[in-house]
């Protein structure tokens, strides 16, 4: 059977890539700028180039028929219609990578099943991830393109350690921070609810939804069913880099009006209690379960980070940040005891 990639060498994608490439029932087929071409295994076909060039995908598609197709990098409904476009009558079915994130804000009920509803009023990212669903729902109903739709919830791999903050481009000045005995900043009081699911598992469960007729016209979400608290999160992170973690609690509030770019990463992700129902991917794909414990993925993904000098990237402007958002805490905190002293003797 043969497969086309979007993208394929990001944090969710890769994962597939590697075991599909070690899969002798499937070939597949990359394209993208080729900016990682050295993490692509050797027997994976790459076609280098951009997915809004029009008129060289087309080119590259001419005559081509993929069993399935995926987009890794499709965020907007713009990018969706042209997808639709390039493979309407060219595949048997086409993944859309939706998002955990996208479920209703706050939940009515902290376990999520592919029938929560969807609204996330604090990020856009979010919205527009929705917007797309929509979008391939109706044009499953209207014309019967065949996609499937798969909402991963904080997915990471051995070049990240995934936190609430800094997670994906900071998160080695964490680890920093962690190894120098310097405070961290956990959202709220670091007892809401989390998931984080390796990449190996989710490529397990996507790559059993390929090919897949009941997939089909359907929405599935594939996650670990394993749920930690952010305290517990921060603290296997520490344990597998060595160190002890310094925790410093700081609500959601405060943080957004430091960086009100956290309002969606904070207010509509992360700092909401979530618990995935998998049961669906598990009749879809039978005998599907997550293997990786986060205590056996952090420790994978701390001893990949700290022998891979490309992948420790500094970044002293958001190090100065967290100090100076940790002392306007602290100082608040120190004015109001000054403040209303009897009440603290």
């Amino acid at each position: 059977m043969k497969a086309l990639f979007i993208g394929g060498t990001g944090i969710i994608s890769s994962g597939i890539t590697r075991a599909l490439a070690e899969n002798a029932d499937w070939e597949l087929t990359i394209l993208n700028r080729g900016k990682r071409a050295m993490e692509v295994p050797e027997n994976v076909r790459v076609w280098t180039g951009d997915i809004d060039n029009r008129e060289a995908v087309e080119k590259l598609l001419e005559g081509q028929f993929f069993d399935v197709v995926a987009d890794f990098i499709a965020f907007t409904p713009e990018q969706v219609k042209r997808d639709l476009g390039y493979f309407r009558g060219k595949c048997g079915q086409y993944f859309f990578i939706g998002t955990g994130s996208a479920y209703q804000k706050p939940l009515m009920s902290p376990v999520i099943t592919e029938s929560t509803p969807l609204k996330n009023p604090y990020w856009q990212y979010s919205r527009d991830k929705i917007a797309c669903e929509e979008l391939l729902m109706a044009e499953n109903r209207s014309s019967g393109f065949p996609v499937t739709i798969v909402r991963p919830a904080h997915v990471y791999y051995e070049r990240m350690m995934p936190f609430a903050i800094g997670g994906d481009t900071e998160f080695w000045q964490v680890i920093c921070r962690m190894r120098q005995g310097k405070p961290v900043i956990v959202p709220g009081d670091g007892t809401s609810l989390w998931t984080l699911t390796h990449n190996q598992d989710f490529a397990k469960g996507f790559i059993g939804l390929m090919g897949n007729i009941h997939a089909v016209g359907e929405v599935v979400q594939i996650t670990t069913d394993e749920v930690l608290t952010w305290n517990q999160i921060y603290r296997l992170s520490a344990q597998a880099l060595g160190v002890e973690a310094r925790l410093v609690h700081i609500s959601s509030d405060f943080l957004i009006a430091c960086d009100p770019s956290l309002e969606g990463p904070l207010l509509g992700d992360k700092s909401v209690s979530v618990m995935f129902d998998n049961s669906k991917l598990k009749r879809l794909v039978p005998g599907f379960h997550a293997e990786i414990r986060y205590d056996q993925g952090v420790r994978r993904t701390a001893d990949y980070v700290l022998s891979h000098p490309e992948v420790q990237i500094p970044n002293p402007e958001f190090d100065q940040w967290c100090d100076d958002v940790i002392e306007a805490h602290s100082l608040g905190m120190q004015s109001f005891i000054a403040r209303h002293p009897r009440k603290y003797l």
